[in-house]
């Protein structure tokens, strides 16, 4: 994975980033897509696997329920 600095912070941030509008799938974001704690959580082991350290999410996103899923898939194992 390739990373770069964010800014003066020293932070290593991946150039690839796993988007999270799809989890949750509530209203308007359903038309994009509803993937559950279960497919998050392989989306994000799999990101975690390669590298990637940057999820983009929103409280926009499913009426909070994308940050809600990945906070779980986060802290359960």
């Amino acid at each position: 994975m390739e990373y770069r600095l964010l800014g003066r912070s020293g932070l290593k941030i991946s150039t690839l980033t796993l988007g999270a509008m799809t989890f949750g799938g509530l209203g308007a974001f359903a038309k994009t897509g509803d993937t559950d704690l279960a497919g998050a959580r392989r989306q994000i082991d799999t990101c975690i696997d390669a590298g990637v350290n940057s999820i983009d999410t929103a409280d926009i996103y499913s009426a909070r329920k994308s940050e809600e899923i990945i906070g779980e898939a986060l802290t359960d194992g």
